[in-house]
């Protein structure tokens, strides 16, 4: 099967298959870490999967930080919304771990670009969320990328 996925991928010019998973590492849940998983399945060099999905996550979590959370600000300046059971898992997190610890291990329940809205909604600084939410999604993606790494290689022998 990984055989036959990495052949299709063949077929498409090298930029292309780096744009598919920037792609798809952008969208929510997918993430830079099933991004490089899917970068290194379909035959990319681990470093290469790892490196456009982790380009592809940061862009879409730049994008809902600074973007969707400034429109976010002004449609709901001064009024207050009922938090949901997530969102305040996610603000207790915040609470005991910070910016930093929310970053880190906040996409084990939520997508980057969702929890580091969250984090500007308590009132974090947009640029320290944005920076360690850089740190996390490299982190979580060359994690994955190894990971997806070593078992292709296992399954390919």
């Amino acid at each position: 099967m990984i055989e036959s996925i990495q052949s299709f991928a063949d077929s498409f010019p090298d930029w292309l298959q780096w744009l598919g998973v920037m792609i798809v590492s952008a969208i929510p849940f997918v993430e830079s870490y099933f991004g490089s998983a899917i970068g290194v399945a379909i035959g990319l060099n681990p470093v290469v999967a790892v490196l456009v999905a982790v380009i592809g996550n940061t862009i879409s979590m730049l994008a809902f930080v600074y973007g969707a959370g400034a429109i976010r600000d002004k449609a709901t300046k001064g009024k207050e919304k009922p938090i949901s059971h997530r969102r305040e898992r996610l603000k207790r997190m915040f609470d005991r771990f910070g910016v930093p610890g929310v970053s880190l291990l906040g996409q084990t329940v939520l997508p980057s670009q969702i929890t580091s809205m969250a984090m500007v909604s308590f009132g974090a600084n947009r640029n320290v969320v944005a920076f360690w939410q850089i740190i996390s999604i490299i982190l979580w993606g060359v994690v994955f990328g190894v990971l997806a790494s070593l078992g292709v290689s296992v399954a390919l022998r």
